[in-house]
């Protein structure tokens, strides 16, 4: 913590896709420089590139830094950690490339390194492209496990944000045949406790977490299904015994419009798309008319981690990248969420 404000670690992203752009576009904000101190990671003449070309703020200026202490944290200057892991003129944009691949996990992992050292008060991930880590030979399902392994935690979970509305889940980057197998008395309880205390450090004092059924109409007593009977109430009884105000399981088709309408603090989901479906109905409006995205919400929290990780909750968009259009409020959102966990020393676990 510098000055009262947080030193914020926003790593670049892949940069074939839209994270620069968006980075930059959120650091040409001056709002962002009143709530915390940011600092990119990654490429500074992808950056330098992005300004001039994708964006085109010529009155930013790009400060390429080797350690936090050579930054100058003022606004018009956009701080780089430059790790030079991009070879400019083999940059192909919009396209699935290795080299962006391991530009972007190295990125991450410079990010890690600087938060567990303390440099930083939190780390904002822009998005990667899951197929490229692999091609770069990082064999990760995402950025969720690449913190897991790199931070040495066992235990953790995908939480999904956007105002009021938050989403836990049980699994995440797995098929949905063993996302089905997943759901155990153990790890269910498990993110039940999980979303509690996240919620209390939020400043819940008594959050209400409500728990999602697996199977239709959470199982029918039996008739669809056996987890919620022998998995999901189990969990949620010993939950209700360390004093959790939980209930469930209520049907997937119903909680989270309850949710949204305040009778809860928390959804546990079961499994990933059961609660990114509804999350990003909620976040994301396409404006058919302007045929362009009219706003992206929604913010990706890792929860149980040693560190504060937040994260944009989309894709590279490849399609979009370096045109100049890509839609910023993800990120922004991101970045004030990092802020608020940060500058209340909330690690939520």
């Amino acid at each position: 913590m510098m000055n009262n404000k947080p030193i914020l670690g926003i790593t670049m992203g892949d940069p074939s896709g839209i994270g620069p752009e968006i980075a930059v576009k959120a650091l040409c904000l001056k709002k962002i420089y009143e709530i915390c101190h940011p600092l990119l990671i990654g490429d500074a003449r992808v950056i330098e590139k992005t300004v001039k070309e994708a964006v085109k703020r010529h009155d930013m200026t790009i400060h390429a830094v080797s350690s936090v202490n050579e930054c100058k944290f003022v606004y018009g200057t956009i701080d780089v950690y430059d790790l030079r892991n991009v070879e400019i003129e083999k940059l192909r944009i919009g396209a699935v490339d290795a080299m962006s691949g391991h530009a972007a996990f190295t990125s991450v992992i410079k990010g890690i390194e600087l938060a567990m050292a303390g440099e930083i008060d939190a780390i904002v991930t822009n998005p990667v492209n899951k197929e490229a880590l692999n091609l770069a030979g990082h064999r990760f399902a995402g950025h969720t496990e690449i913190f897991a392994v790199y931070t040495g935690t066992k235990q953790y979970a995908m939480m999904l944000a956007e105002g009021t509305f938050r989403v836990v889940h049980v699994s995440t980057h797995v098929s949905l045949r063993e996302a089905c197998d997943k759901v155990k008395k153990e790890r269910v309880l498990q993110v039940i406790e999980l979303a509690h205390t996240t919620c209390q450090r939020l400043g819940i004092a008594e959050p209400k977490i409500a728990v999602a059924g697996l199977n239709p109409h959470a199982g029918e007593n039996g008739l669809f299904g056996r987890e919620e009977i022998d998995e999901i109430i189990p969990a949620i009884e010993a939950a209700a015994t360390k004093g959790i105000h939980v209930e469930g399981p209520i049907p997937p088709d119903t909680v989270f419009a309850k949710a949204r309408g305040g009778l809860f603090d928390m959804v546990v989901a079961m499994y990933h798309d059961q609660g990114h479906i509804p999350f990003k109905v909620l976040g994301f409006q396409y404006d058919k008319s302007a045929e362009k995205w009219q706003d992206i919400k929604g913010v990706n929290i890792t929860l149980g981690l040693p560190i504060i990780r937040s994260s944009v909750d989309h894709g590279t968009a490849f399609d979009l990248a370096w045109q100049g259009v890509a839609n910023e409020s993800s990120l922004v959102s991101a970045i004030e969420y990092g802020v608020m966990l940060a500058v209340n020393k909330v690690v939520p676990c």
